[in-house]
C-alpha cells in the first residue's frame, strides 16, 4: 500500500492505476512483471500476446502481455478469452511489479476491469490497478487545507507529471493511459456537494476516502 502521507490526507490513502495501450509494444523488456496493456489494434483476441498471455500464469504476464490482456477486455468485455483469467488475478489478488526508476519495487494489483472511462472518450480502461507498495510518500498540499479539493492539490501535479510520475520507467509510462474521475473540489456543505463535482483527466490517482471506509468522519461528509 502507498501511503500519502501529510497535511489535508486522512488515514492511509491508497494510490490507483489504471493501464491500457493502444498499440502491441513488442520491446517490451525481459524481467518486468508489472501491468499494461496491448492489443496489436484490431487484431484483438488474435493478437499472439493476447494468445501467450491466455495460455500462462496471470502472475507471470509480461508488461506488454498486461497491456494487450487489458486492451483486449477493453474491445470485447466478458467475450475476450482473457476476460476470466484476469478477473481471477484479480479475486486471487496477483501481484504484478515494475522496477522504479530510483531503484525500488513497485507491486500493484488489479481491482478493476472495464471500470474507468478513458478521458479520449473512446471507451473503456480495460484494467485498473491499486498499487500495494510502500515507500513513496507525499504531503497532499504545503499548506494544511483541501482548497481547491484533489483537481488542484500539489500531490495530483506530482503523480501526474511530476515527482511522483518520473518514478515510473519510460515503458511503463508509455502504457499508462488518462482516465476522466469525478470528484467535489468545490465543497460548499451537503446540499451543494453533487453539483460541485467536476472531472479532472488522470493518469495516475487516490483512491476516495469512501471506497477505503464506508463510514466518513463527519468533517469528510462533503467530499
Amino acid at each position: 500500500m502507498i501511503v500519502f502521507a501529510g497535511p489535508g490526507v486522512v488515514g492511509a490513502i491508497r494510490n490507483q492505476f489504471n493501464l491500457v495501450g493502444n498499440t502491441v509494444n513488442n520491446g517490451t523488456t525481459g524481467g518486468v512483471e508489472g501491468g499494461g496493456a496491448t492489443g496489436g489494434g484490431s487484431t484483438g483476441a488474435d493478437s499472439a500476446t493476447v494468445q501467450a498471455a491466455v495460455a500462462k500464469d496471470a502472475k507471470d504476464w509480461s508488461l506488454g502481455e498486461q497491456e494487450a490482456v487489458a486492451e483486449d477486455i477493453a474491445a470485447k468485455g466478458e467475450a475476450s478469452p482473457a476476460y476470466a483469467k484476469a478477473r481471477a488475478a484479480m479475486d486471487a489478488g496477483t501481484k504484478f511489479s515494475v522496477k522504479l526508476t530510483n531503484g525500488q519495487t513497485l507491486e500493484y494489483r488489479i481491482i478493476g476491469i472495464n471500470h474507468d472511462d478513458l478521458a479520449d472518450g473512446s471507451g473503456k480502461a480495460g484494467l485498473t490497478f491499486l498499487t500495494t507498495s510502500a515507500g513513496i510518500k507525499s504531503r497532499m498540499n504545503a499548506k494544511n487545507t483541501s482548497y481547491r479539493g484533489w483537481e488542484g492539490s500539489e500531490l495530483r501535479k506530482k503523480m501526474n507529471s511530476g515527482e511522483i510520475w518520473n518514478l515510473m520507467p519510460a515503458d511503463f509510462q508509455s502504457k499508462v493511459k488518462s482516465v476522466k474521475k469525478l470528484t467535489n473540489n468545490v465543497g460548499g456543505g451537503s446540499d451543494n456537494k453533487n453539483a460541485a463535482v467536476t472531472a479532472t483527466t488522470d493518469k495516475l490517482f487516490l483512491l476516495s476516502y469512501s471506497e477505503i471506509d464506508d463510514t466518513l468522519p463527519k468533517n469528510l461528509s462533503d467530499w
